[in-house]
């Protein structure tokens, strides 16, 4: 990117209206999360046409997929929220620095999770919750999930580079277009070939490495104002801090998504495969839901973040309000499908299963009736972290899926039955939010003080 680039890029960040400027970044970043969450829901739905065991088996691996997208979005988005400040404050220099450092250290980190995956697979199973007739079907589609790991993990950690510099379409190109090849794969390789589930994992990590190809090809042609280099890599100790600082929210959140899983696995495997089955289907239909969230915050993310480097206050206020406003609009919308559409929904998986319906169809209508809460508590989370205020963004990020959620999920199944493995989300949920609203009025007081002495140090000049 040549230095009128750079400029045309800084005006459109700092000077076009919030509004219209959130919305242009989120749009390819939710259509990114919803193919995203497409191409993990399209693998549920493929693999339980082998059976309820089959079925299961994905959701005790989504676990192991929490753990690689933890490490690729907490690394990311430390990495990405920092060089955003750094653009945002005209060092470019630094921010090819922090770019090829996050890189590059995410590079190590997955690869140690691969050689450790595959080394104990079958014990992992089991401590993920598998059952012994779920456990055939996850080590086969564990297998090539760990296989593909680096590929996964280093993708998900340049996608949020684009986005922190404000180029969430190239990003969209890369990861929609993997999404799109997983998808079609997975009938190929399951039925087509007969590898079974171990076909949707082969399709998946063959899709990711179509998506990394694409995605370094960015860095690689200047289409990115950083570059991934190693000669740029810091030998800091202080760097990798520094990342992992800015990233452990994201790390709670998602490191946390992970254990939660676990939790909810085990707890459901005491009712039987059926629920195991059950709830992995109702919470890839959820977290489908929750993705076009996620997808319209990652959307502000990069304005808040560039526009605090550029000390433009004012403008991450507006964006944080709006975010948060339209966000909770988008989530009562999506809550209202799966709520009307949740017996229909279940059953374009184990309709057959009349066990897998009665648990699915409840433990989604519970989930989809507090996803309206989560617009204002992402939003708060995301606002935090993009300004570099770690301590209060992971403290909530620890919050939905940790904090709250775990609690739940081991005292209520022993109180309530199989109602307490339905509920624990929403009440987590419910919890979050009013922790969440202390923390937003919080922030955007902080934002609105800032503001304020900003124009007082300049009237005064």
């Amino acid at each position: 990117m040549d230095e009128r680039e750079r400029n045309l890029h800084y005006r459109k960040m700092t000077d076009t209206p919030v509004q219209k400027l959130v919305c242009s970044l989120a749009v390819p970043t939710i259509i990114s999360m919803l193919v995203s969450s497409i191409y993990n829901t399209a693998d549920t739905y493929f693999v339980s046409k082998l059976g309820t065991s089959a079925s299961g088996a994905v959701g005790i691996v989504f676990s192991i997929m929490a753990i690689i997208q933890a490490i690729g979005f907490t690394i990311g988005m430390g990495a990405g929220n920092i060089l955003s400040r750094q653009l945002g404050a005209k060092k470019d220099e630094e921010a090819t620095r922090t770019a090829s450092s996050g890189f590059f250290f995410a590079v190590v980190l997955s690869l140690i999770l691969s050689i450790v995956g595959i080394a104990f697979r079958p014990s992992l199973m089991r401590l993920l919750g598998a059952t012994e007739t779920i456990l055939p079907y996850a080590e086969a589609y564990a297998q090539y999930i760990f296989i593909g790991c680096p590929v996964m993990c280093c993708s998900f950690v340049m996608n949020n580079y684009l986005r922190a510099e404000g180029k969430a379409m190239l990003g969209m190109v890369g990861i929609t277009t993997g999404g799109l090849l997983n998808i079609v794969l997975d009938p190929v390789f399951i039925f087509t070939l007969g590898f079974g589930t171990a076909g949707a994992a082969m399709a998946t990590a063959l899709s990711q490495l179509i998506s990394f190809c694409i995605l370094l090809s960015f860095f690689l042609r200047g289409k990115s104002g950083v570059r991934i280099c190693i000669s740029k890599i810091s030998r800091k100790p202080g760097t990798y801090l520094q990342i992992v600082k800015i990233g452990l929210p994201t790390l709670m959140r998602q490191g946390l998504a992970s254990i939660a899983s676990i939790s909810l696995n085990v707890a459901a495997s005491a009712f039987g495969d059926a629920a195991v089955a059950a709830m992995s289907i109702a919470g890839r239909v959820s977290m489908f839901a929750f993705s076009a969230m996620l997808g319209f915050g990652q959307g502000y993310q990069p304005v808040a973040s560039f526009n605090y480097g550029a000390e433009r206050y004012d403008r991450v206020r507006s964006a944080t309000k709006f975010t948060a406003v339209t966000g909770t609009v988008i989530m009562t919308v999506m809550a209202a499908l799966c709520i009307v559409f949740a017996h229909p929904i279940i059953a374009a998986f184990r309709g057959e299963d009349a066990d897998v319906m009665r648990i699915g169809v409840a433990a989604l209508r519970f989930q989809a009736m507090l996803l309206p809460l989560t617009g204002l508590v992402t939003s708060t989370n995301m606002g935090l972290q993009s300004t570099g205020q770690a301590l209060p963004a992971t403290i909530l990020a620890m919050a939905r899926q940790g904090i709250c959620f775990i609690p739940l999920i081991l005292i209520l199944p022993g109180q309530i039955g199989i109602l307490g493995v339905e509920i624990a989300q929403p009440l987590s949920d419910l919890i979050t939010f009013i922790v969440a609203v202390f923390f937003f009025v919080s922030f955007m007081r902080s934002l609105q003080a800032k503001s304020d002495e900003k124009v007082h140090s300049v009237s005064s000049l």
